[in-house]
């Protein structure tokens, strides 16, 4: 069994949110990121294509995270851990 953890992904309710007040957040998170950005949906697509194909057999108990670097910003302390 796989998973993927996805960041913040360029979905309508997500651009719903980027423009509400907890949109600072994202902002945030998106500058404090190595990518800069927040992925479309076919991005994320893509990285579920591989995990489900035969390219990734050997993959086995994995989490694919996918977020552009938010966690990594989080743990070089760019942005604040929540309950932290």
């Amino acid at each position: 069994m796989n998973s993927m953890s996805p960041g913040i992904i360029m979905t309508p309710l997500a651009q719903h949110e980027l423009n509400s007040p907890i949109g600072d957040g994202y902002r945030a998170m998106v500058a404090a990121s190595p990518a800069k950005r927040m992925a479309p949906p076919e991005e994320i697509a893509v990285a579920a294509s591989f995990l489900l194909g035969s390219d990734a057999g050997f993959v086995t108990g994995s989490d694919l995270l996918i977020d552009g670097g938010v966690i990594a910003a989080m743990f070089a302390d760019k942005l604040p851990v929540p309950g932290r």
